[in-house]
């Protein structure tokens, strides 16, 4: 379990580094503009959860997130050399509902380890999947994606209230865990495929 959840964490990191990466290259910005917004829409979610918990960021603890995401970068400058911007295509849209998921999940487990209320572990859980996203859209000076747009945060918000049900039923937080993140992932591409969106007010 521990190894499928490692390869999704590493499979979500490079997609959003990439995605973080193809934004900074479509506003124009430097390489260092390009590399800083690889970085933080990659570690920014994992970060502010820590945060909240009261931990180190992991990212400062550990090498391998860091060395994932830098090649995520480098593999987005070549992309963005070469192919140009795929940001709307599978290539980059399934692995990073692979991230989703995965964050989403492991954001609700920080939560339920840190003895956070239900309420706590559903705000973790969705800051973790989105959170690096949204913090590069406000340094672009824009509307997060995740408000505005797009069948993205809720299934976040829908796995950490799964797995909070879960886990208060009697089910252990492994099996938890990954019914959340299989929820999230299974939401997320059935709005990728049906273009699911939520209705504007």
């Amino acid at each position: 379990m521990s190894d499928a959840f490692a390869l999704m964490n590493v499979i979500g990191l490079l997609a959003f580094a990439i995605v973080g990466s193809l934004k900074g290259a479509e506003a124009d910005l430097d390489l260092f503009g390009v590399v800083v917004l690889g970085i933080l829409t990659a570690l920014g979610g994992g970060t502010l959860r820590d945060t909240l918990v009261g931990q180190v960021p992991l990212a400062l603890r550990a090498t391998t997130d860091v060395l994932v995401v830098l090649f995520g970068v480098a593999l987005a400058l070549v992309i963005i050399r070469w192919l140009g911007n795929v940001r709307g295509l599978p290539i980059v849209l399934i692995p990073d509902a692979v991230g989703l998921a995965a964050f989403a999940a492991t954001g609700a487990s920080v939560g339920y380890e840190a003895a956070l209320t239900p309420f706590g572990i559903v705000v973790l859980a969705a800051l973790t999947a989105v959170g690096g996203g949204s913090v590069c859209d406000l340094l672009l000076a824009r509307v997060p994606v995740v408000l505005r747009e797009d069948f993205y945060a809720t299934p976040a918000v829908i796995g950490g209230v799964a797995f909070w049900l879960g886990v208060s039923i009697g089910i252990s937080t492994g099996l938890a865990t990954i019914g959340c993140a299989g929820l999230v992932l299974a939401l997320r591409l059935l709005a990728l495929r049906r273009g699911w969106r939520l209705p504007t007010v």
